[in-house]
């Protein structure tokens, strides 16, 4: 009889600790986006009221829910999704520790978001709902590496695949599935994906897609990873990880004998529970205790240099061997190659030269930084292949090349209305105010010019080529530096001349563009009738005599918002200003692009350059080398 109480006495505390141990959710990863908020302010209020109706709904909504808090300027947006296996209670637990840490790990921002193993969270000030975001985003690995990875990828691509159609595409699933395939005649491997139900079934393929095309970026030949988007995720693993659905009870009730036949059930069920719950828990604490404390929790580790990197074969293949087909131009570093991954996914390879001079610690190293960088109107950096004397860098792919294809080409500048080219402006502004200011680095470009902005589909810019990027400190405002980068007709005059690099420096080079964007000519090759003056120089002299608007592009043929192509000249005039002190921040630039109530400066005298005795558009080298190069030093390198 004792026997009999104590074993599921003992059993019991076990299953309570199990319990209480599950209840504490595991952290994954967060990112704090967007402005400030200040202490005590409506927003805040707005906030706390929001993410309390989070938590306290999460018990009551069938694991997703989303809510608003508080009257504009000032309201909060929320939302919340669980994962699709987890009771309400679980759901609950996690969400009220969510609402809590994001205030810790993102004090006083107005956008946050942060994902755990069984949900995630987010808020803004911004609404953010029934939109497909793919950005921030991140990716975890399990470390270990699987064996046979050749047949491992076919198989978890075909398996991620019929999940992500399952999901997308069969409303009955609530954009969630999970699936298992064989791998070896003792092994599984378990896949899990899920989207927030708000979005449409075709952005949920989409996000789905665009994760699965992560999987052979970050976690190549590796156990088990996750790729965590705002709207959607993903996770693989060659364990189970989440809960099967449970198999239909039996219909007839196991018979069960009188007395101790009661008992010995009891014991017989009873010893095997609590032998394995102990072994369990014995192991799973010898693993704790073995795993060094700089190895990040479940083997999970955050993107970075190694999960970055990429098999030269898997780019080799996806670029046909290099091929000339697949060729998308020549760069001053090497050639650019189109290819396209197992999961569909499209790329773009940049092949660096063997003397592009810079080392492997260098190279990977910036790689890492600059994959950080999260921004619509960038382009962003997959990762990297440094193997058999090879660097490589993998982007995104951007269909409809570069800005200068378009402005500068007397056929296709037609397909750029005013529409057009002022959307692209503000997007190229609101990028550099990204990398100047919201960024978790600081970064000043330094090669900011039209062949360095790429346009996507939508005709929307990204800005790229960040191989003479500048980093900054975040109380930093302005450097020297003998190593002077970038491209003449760009460069401000102060970091031509002496060196001086600052976040002024990229505000000169935006004014150019802005200025050659409105024209449709270069800063270097123009020429007005018989006077030999630059691009510059004529803006500032039609302005002078009142007649700014014959800077026009004639192709617009008068179709254009007049005050909008006013106010472009006046702003690209006063960021090419020759005083440093007088040019805006992109912050102020961006402010006055979107709003008409903003009051503009009059501008002064722009910087003249002699250009009708240079080359256009050539690359200013290395002073202290005979040849450019791609990245500058790491030494130049300051985390924000």
């Amino acid at each position: 009889m004792q026997l009999q109480w104590s074993i599921p006495f003992v059993c019991l505390m076990l299953i309570r600790l199990g319990l209480s141990s599950a209840q504490q959710p595991d952290y994954a990863y967060h990112s704090c986006l967007g402005g400030i908020y200040t202490s005590n302010s409506t927003y805040q209020a707005n906030l706390n009221l929001l993410l309390s109706s989070l938590s306290s709904n999460a018990a009551l909504q069938n694991g997703f829910y989303n809510t608003t808090a508080g009257l504009n300027p000032n309201t909060a947006y929320g939302l919340f999704l669980c994962r699709g296996d987890v009771t309400s209670e679980v759901c609950q637990n996690c969400v009220e520790a969510a609402s809590k840490e994001i205030l810790q790990r993102c004090p006083n921002k107005k956008e946050a978001i942060i994902w755990y193993d069984l949900c995630l969270l987010r808020y803004s000030n911004q609404s953010i709902f029934s939109t497909m975001q793919q950005s921030p985003g991140v990716s975890l690995l399990n470390i270990n590496n699987i064996t046979n990875p050749d047949r491992f990828n076919q198989i978890l691509g075909d398996l991620m695949n019929s999940l992500v159609r399952r999901a997308a595409l069969d409303p009955s699933t609530g954009m969630f599935a999970t699936g298992e395939a064989n791998f070896t005649s003792f092994q599984q491997v378990y896949g899990l994906v899920q989207c927030t139900p708000d979005i449409s079934q075709s952005d949920c393929n989409i996000c789905l897609a665009e994760a699965v095309g992560q999987i052979p970026i970050c976690c190549n030949g590796k156990r088990g990873g996750r790729v965590l988007r705002p709207s959607c995720y993903i996770r693989y693993e060659i364990d189970l990880f989440y809960q099967l659905k449970p198999n239909a009870p039996d219909s007839s009730p196991p018979s069960v004998g009188k007395g101790g036949d009661s008992s010995k059930l009891i014991i017989v069920i009873i010893i095997p529970t609590a032998i394995a719950v102990i072994i369990l828990s014995i192991v799973w604490f010898c693993l704790r205790r073995k795993r060094p404390k700089d190895r990040v929790k479940d083997l999970d580790e955050i993107t970075s240099e190694e999960s970055l990197q990429f098999n030269f074969d898997t780019i080799r293949i996806a670029t046909d061997n290099f091929s000339e087909a697949n060729k998308l131009g020549q760069g001053g570093f090497g050639p650019v190659y189109r290819g396209k991954l197992f999961g569909g996914r499209e790329i773009a390879v940049k092949r660096l030269s063997r003397n592009s001079g810079q080392g492997e610690k260098e190279f990977k190293n910036e790689v890492v930084l600059v994959a950080k960088l999260q921004h619509r109107n960038l382009v962003r950096l997959l990762g990297f292949c440094l193997e058999r004397e090879e660097k490589l860098l993998i982007y995104e792919f951007v269909p409809n090349t570069s800005l200068d294809n378009f402005i500068f080409d007397p056929a296709r500048c037609t397909l750029l209305d005013w529409e057009k080219r002022y959307k692209i402006i503000r997007g190229i502004a609101r990028g550099l105010l990204y990398l100047h200011e919201d960024s978790p680095l600081r970064i000043i470009h330094r090669d900011l010019k039209p062949s360095n902005i790429l346009l996507d589909a939508e005709m929307n810019p990204k800005i790229s080529d960040f191989g003479t990027a500048r980093l900054f400190r975040v109380d930093q405002t302005q450097t020297n530096t003998s190593r002077i980068v970038g491209t003449y007709g760009y460069m401000a005059p102060e970091y031509a001349m002496h060196g001086q690099i600052s976040v002024k420096s990229d505000v000169f080079s935006f004014g150019v563009l802005l200025l050659e964007i409105v024209r449709g000519q270069k800063n270097n090759s123009f020429y007005q009738s018989q006077r030999t003056e630059d691009l510059l120089s004529y803006a500032w002299r039609l302005w002078n005599e009142g007649t700014a608007l014959e800077l026009m592009d004639s192709t617009l043929r008068e179709c254009f918002s007049a005050s909008e192509a006013m106010r472009c000249i006046h702003i690209g005039l006063l960021c090419v200003q020759e005083d440093v002190a007088d040019r805006p921040t992109m912050d102020s630039v961006v402010l006055m692009l979107s709003s008409y109530s903003a009051t503009l400066p009059l501008p002064s005298a722009p910087a003249y350059f002699l250009q009708s005795k240079m080359e256009p558009e050539k690359p200013l080298l290395d002073k202290s080398t005979s040849r450019s190069t791609e990245f500058s030093a790491n030494a130049d390198l300051y985390l924000r």
